[in-house]
């Protein structure tokens, strides 16, 4: 996506160990133009495969996937970090590594929004070695749901989440695809 790629290169940050930073339109402040139009391009490349769902996890997920859901007419539900007090005392849970965090996050649903028969779209913010998205993968097996798709806005495609994903059968598409970063700037992959 064309316009993604452009706010990437002019406002994307490669802050070193393999991240970058693109808080000011997608992991801070939110661009709402840009998200739509993301939201846009996933209810066309997922508009065939029958998703009920969709699956994110808190908090950069939410946007995208909120935007997404808008456009394919799909509830959309978020793995939270923190189990909050509302929550029912049984629930989904699965431990993740969190690269930006740099340690390991639970992901948890409530059985009320997840559950057996679903057809689950995964979208999140950024795909790199797939471990969050393999999380988000775990809980929807658990509630007994099947993963029909991942879609991520921007791919570190150098860190092989993909090749992950898609060795589990798993169909994805992402709206920039990163190849390489450094401080000399960022390459897109040429598909």
């Amino acid at each position: 996506m064309r316009l993604l790629e452009q706010r990437i290169l002019e406002e994307g940050q490669y802050i070193g160990n393999g991240i970058l930073k693109v808080d000011s339109f997608i992991n801070h402040q939110v661009d709402p133009y840009l998200m739509n139009e993301a939201g846009k391009e996933f209810a066309k490349l997922f508009m065939n495969i029958s998703a009920s769902k969709i699956l994110t996890a808190e908090i950069s997920g939410i946007a995208p996937a909120v935007s997404a859901g808008l456009h394919l007419g799909i509830p959309v539900v978020f793995a939270r970090k923190h189990k909050p007090i509302t929550m029912p005392d049984q629930v989904l849970l699965t431990l993740s590594p969190s690269h930006t965090k740099g340690r390991t996050v639970e992901l948890i649903v409530s059985p009320e929004y997840l559950g057996a028969g679903e057809r689950v779209l995964i979208i999140d913010d950024f795909l790199a070695t797939g471990k969050t998205i393999e999380g988000l993968i775990r809980l929807a097996q658990i509630a007994g749901a099947e993963v029909v798709g991942v879609g991520a806005l921007i791919e570190k495609t150098f860190e092989e989440g993909r090749d992950h994903l898609e060795s589990m059968g798993i169909h994805v598409e992402s709206l920039a695809r990163i190849e390489s970063m450094s401080e000399k700037g960022i390459v897109f992959h040429k598909s």
